[in-house]
């Protein structure tokens, strides 16, 4: 009798053992969910049961679950979205799904056995699995380090290390210059980065960036319907762990972002529910964001339409400040009005702890104004 291929949740930190955890799952023919190791250790659990996966995989070996179910042959990993708000997906990609998406890759930015991978996103989201798989396939060294720090970074480039994939965060706390590659994604890239910088567009569903610097990669199918960017390509997963569709009858991936074509290089708006529209106009935070986070009182922004009896929504701003300083929202209206229209310029101003963010930096926009989430004054 045919042996029937697993789900593994794999409950280990960015490091050899979970590199080795994950080649052994492959060779055997099963699947693998890697468990995000910041949740906590219940959330971890609930979330490979969940997947209703037949084991977990720790440090102490295999320990079975119950309810489990297989896995379709082909199958590689099982991977959990990190959106802006809600129930993570649980989204499944096969292995040549995978196989394509660093075919694609790799026909663009080029590794080989000489090439030193540098992972420090998480390899339970698809940016950190993304390094793994191309060092993987190119038989390049591979360090996988627990945490992203950019000392470590900054050490690592300076010590040899030649490719690196970054969230926009922590491109922006690095020395990217010493390095020969530095994948940029996750999030809109705010103002110019010095290096070998590639600004990558994709989603968990499209096996992570499928566009590179607005060029779609080879095999990947780019089209705009009503404004939304369209994915379709071998490396675009066709289904969720529940079985729910991910492409349409035509292989199209609706991506919930609006874009444009800028001539052959595409150009990403934002995602459709964060657009603000004040007195009639449209507005995209990501611009605003990047035009403010160059001030020197900032350390930290992100932006939200807040409705508005008058406006509509009125553009607000949720700043950390940088160490000693105290914005004001005249000073950083004065400073916007630099590069962007008087519409688009804040007309609020929060000033917070901290800016509630995925996994992988992206602003969670839906939490800015709840309890908790920012303790400055509307201006």
């Amino acid at each position: 009798m045919a042996r029937v291929p697993r789900l593994l949740a794999v409950d280990l930190p960015n490091g050899g053992a979970l590199r080795d955890a994950v080649a052994r799952a492959w060779d055997a023919g099963d699947a693998v969910l890697v468990l995000d190791q910041r949740l906590p250790h219940a959330e971890r659990r609930r979330t490979a049961l969940g997947a209703r996966s037949a084991a977990v995989v720790g440090p102490d070996g295999e320990q079975p679950l119950a309810d489990a179910r297989p896995v379709e042959p082909g199958d590689a990993v099982v991977v959990a979205t990190s959106g802006t708000g809600g129930t993570p997906r649980l989204v499944v990609h096969s292995r040549a799904g995978l196989d394509a998406a660093v075919a694609a890759s790799s026909a663009v930015v080029p590794s080989g056995p000489s090439d030193h991978w540098y992972g420090c996103l998480p390899c339970s989201h698809i940016g950190g699995l993304n390094v793994l798989l191309r060092a993987r396939a190119a038989g390049a060294r591979l360090t996988l380090v627990p945490r992203a720090e950019p000392a470590s970074i900054d050490a690592a480039g300076h010590g040899g290390a030649t490719h690196v994939s970054l969230v926009p965060v922590l491109a922006a706390r690095v020395d990217t210059t010493r390095w020969r590659v530095v994948l940029v994604g996750g999030a809109a890239a705010a103002g110019d980065l010095p290096g070998r910088v590639v600004r990558t567009y994709g989603l968990t569903e499209s096996c992570g960036g499928v566009v590179y610097d607005g060029v779609p990669l080879p095999g990947v199918d780019v089209r705009l319907r009503d404004g939304e960017i369209l994915l379709r390509g071998a490396m675009v997963a066709t289904r969720l762990r529940d079985g729910s569709p991910v492409r349409d009858a035509e292989g199209w991936l609706a991506t919930g972002d609006l874009g444009e074509w800028r001539g052959d290089r595409l150009h990403v708006l934002g995602r459709r529910d964060d657009l603000i529209v004040t007195g009639g106009n449209n507005v995209w935070p990501d611009a605003v964001e990047r035009a403010l986070a160059d001030h020197p009182d900032v350390a930290d922004i992100a932006v939200r339409g807040m409705p508005d009896p008058e406006w509509g929504a009125v553009v607000t701003a949720w700043v950390v400040p940088a160490p000693g300083a105290a914005p004001t929202l005249a000073a950083l209206r004065a400073h916007a009005e630099r590069t962007l229209p008087s519409y688009a310029v804040p007309r609020r101003l929060e000033i917070a702890v901290a800016i509630p963010r995925t996994a992988l930096g992206k602003p969670r926009r839906a939490e800015l104004g709840a309890p908790g989430a920012g303790d400055g004054v509307a201006r």
